[in-house]
């Protein structure tokens, strides 16, 4: 987890994740959020966000996560150049998600715990659609829930 530079957002996802592989084999998932505010004058003013999760985190919300749902991403900001096919230097601020929930403001979700698959991050994922509990997996760094 980043602990220097972290970002929490609330909103809609507006569109399904979509999940890729490196050629290393790493699982990444990228999909765009939109949150909504009132400004001045009380006019809606929407802010987009492209949000990037990795290994099984992005397995997990590419299974979980649909256009529409209302989400809570916590991560890091991180910015990346590139040079576009006219030659001219282009950059972007996207999140680095550390992890992806349902908002249960507004909707119930049933949570499902995954088998370990090993690396970083894995274990549980959020599942509107969901199947049930999954049977326990000891964790000796975890308290039993």
């Amino acid at each position: 987890m980043a602990f220097d530079n972290t970002v929490t957002v609330v909103g809609n996802v507006t569109r399904d994740p979509e999940l890729r592989f490196t050629p290393g084999g790493a699982a990444v998932a990228n999909f765009g959020l939109a949150w909504n505010r009132k400004g001045q004058n009380e006019e809606e003013v929407v802010s987009f966000f492209d949000i990037t999760c990795w290994r099984n985190l992005a397995e997990n919300v590419a299974e979980s996560v649909t256009k529409g749902a209302r989400v809570i991403v916590y991560g890091r900001l991180d910015q990346r150049s590139w040079e576009n096919q006219d030659g001219e230097r282009r950059s972007k601020v996207e999140i680095v998600a550390d992890d992806v929930a349902p908002s249960l403001k507004w909707a119930t979700a049933e949570i499902t715990r995954n088998e370990f698959r090993g690396g970083e991050g894995g274990g549980s994922a959020a599942s509107a659609a969901g199947g049930g509990q999954a049977a326990p997996t000891a964790y000796p760094d975890e308290e039993p829930f």
